[in-house]
């Protein structure tokens, strides 16, 4: 025992080299406890006999063996899954993204489709507002035209009637058959 006690302060004579160095207070490092955990496992070590000790790490062996097996396995297989998601999750990338186009090329169509509707719509009306326009300007030209043929008409009956008395009408009326008889041989 005294020989591991002296060991450890040999070491605390030598130089420390940058910031490593030996501690020498033995309170601190507990070179006590130290001395008694291996004393105790070398008295109670020698009771134990070396195949019993060598089955029992054989066994501790391999059930280490077992249990990195168990998880190279749980780990392959957790990869795999990873891969699988991993190409789930870039076909549904994929999925979304040709979704997001055809949306994208959906809407841009649509709203073409209804600018030209739009424009079609508008112009339809700038055409029924035209031929409106022109259909009322004839139906105007024509009730002035009739208003003033009437006027006119009735101006010329007034001075036709003023004028016109009967001596004045029967002239003109032989005048008129005169011309109709002449034109009758002519004619012939």
């Amino acid at each position: 025992m005294k020989n591991v006690t002296d060991s450890f302060l040999s070491l605390a004579h030598w130089p420390s080299a940058g910031s490593f160095g030996f501690n020498t207070d033995i309170l601190a490092t507990n070179p006590i406890n130290l001395s008694v955990v291996i004393g105790v496992l070398i008295f109670f070590g020698k009771g134990v006999c070396a195949g019993c000790l060598s089955d029992l790490l054989d066994n501790r062996k391999q059930r280490i063996l077992n249990t990195i097996r168990n998880s190279e396995e749980l780990r392959g297989g957790a990869i795999e899954q990873l891969e699988k998601a991993r190409a789930r999750l870039q076909k549904v990338e994929m999925e979304a993204d040709q979704f997001r186009v055809n949306g994208y090329s959906e809407i841009e169509r649509e709203k073409l489709n209804l600018i030209n509707s739009t424009y079609k719509t508008l112009e339809q009306l700038e055409n029924y507002k035209n031929e409106t326009i022109h259909f009322e300007q004839q139906r105007t030209i024509n009730q002035v035209r009739q208003r003033v043929f009437q006027q006119a008409l009735q101006g010329a009956l007034g001075t036709l009637n003023s004028c016109l008395n009967n001596e004045l009408h029967l002239r003109t009326i032989s005048a008129n058959i005169g011309m109709f008889g002449t034109m009758k041989e002519i004619t012939d």
